[in-house]
């Protein structure tokens, strides 16, 4: 062998280490090797809850590792959400957060103990979905212009249940457009405030499909319209606004978020393995029955949805006089 076969067999040696131990180096090489905890900043059994656990699930097949799903239930799902932002940023503590607590809380919450922005990594939104004004079935209101009627004659008796910052605001931003009046009587849940809305408690109500649908399908409410851009697979014979005249689209979300200064090879893993998730038949098919669109966004798509829809919320309650707490 002469000098520069040596030389040059030397040097693809030396880029094959160096390759390698980069490699083995990286943050992401090794990981998960112990369980991962995904915090839910809500009671079990609602759709954050489910959508954590189906993506658990799967994530823990596909690494070998056992991951939790932890409820911290709380006010705008506060406590969950610092207790994320403030974590160690290796990939381990990981939160399934709703639009309330990331883009919506800011808009109701003068000191909140985490900037969503500042303190978490989007790694991708899981799902998506609209809302659904609903009133009691038996009354007489069949469109959205016939609510808007009734509570401009009848404000005393106009009002509506909110469970949270996202319905709340969703539903002043649906006054504005319509014209509807209506006072906001708060509910701990969206559960209670469908309840509400059957009992005749409340006119109205714009919640998720989850909570409302059985009652829908049971002849209990009456869905008036979707805001979505078409109908909704779950509930078809449901009109959407635009068809009803109103410019209102609103999609809530579901997603992944990390703590702030998780090493993007990490976060990117992640990402990568939603995206698989919500492709999966058996995953696509239980979210299409709770009314959730399946998305796997990248974190940069994820990042551009919060940093577009913070402002537009905050413009929401500052046009209402809502005034943060």
């Amino acid at each position: 062998m002469n000098r520069h076969t040596f030389l040059q067999g030397l040097g693809a040696a030396l880029l094959g280490c160096a390759a390698s131990t980069a490699f083995a180096q990286s943050p992401a090489a090794g990981y998960p090797n112990k369980p991962i905890r995904i915090v839910v900043g809500y009671t079990p059994g609602g759709a954050n809850d489910i959508l954590a656990r189906l993506v658990g699930q799967k994530m823990s097949e596909a690494f070998g590792q056992q991951v939790i799903v932890d409820n911290r239930p709380s006010a705008g799902a506060i406590i969950g959400t610092d207790l994320v932002a403030k974590a160690a940023p290796d990939g381990y503590t990981l939160t399934m957060g709703a639009s309330g607590p990331i883009v919506f809380n800011p808009s109701l919450y003068a000191k909140l103990p985490y900037d969503a922005q500042r303190d978490l990594a989007p790694v991708s939104m899981v799902g998506s979905f609209p809302l659904i004004l609903v009133v009691q079935a038996s009354g007489p209101h069949r469109s959205v212009k016939e609510l808007a009627a009734y509570s401009k004659a009848n404000p005393t008796k106009s009002n509506y249940s909110a469970s949270a910052a996202s319905f709340r605001l969703a539903t002043e931003l649906l006054k504005n457009k319509t014209g509807i009046s209506a006072e906001h009587i708060p509910y701990k849940g969206s559960a209670p405030a469908v309840q509400a809305v059957a009992a005749g408690e409340v006119l109205m109500t714009l919640v998720d499909s989850g909570p409302a649908a059985g009652a829908i399908k049971g002849g209990l409410l009456r869905g008036l319209a979707v805001t979505s851009a078409k109908r909704m697979p779950l509930l078809p014979d449901i009109p959407t606004m635009a068809e009803q005249g109103v410019d209102l689209q609103i999609t809530l979300w579901s997603g992944l978020l990390a703590p702030a200064g998780t090493p993007p090879a990490i976060i990117r893993k992640l990402q990568t393995e939603v995206a698989r998730i919500v492709r999966l038949p058996d995953v696509r098919d239980r979210m299409l029955q709770l009314g959730i669109e399946p998305e796997g966004s990248t974190p940069e798509e994820f990042a551009r949805v919060i940093a577009t829809e913070i402002p537009l919320w905050l413009g929401v309650a500052k046009a209402n006089n809502i005034q943060p707490e």
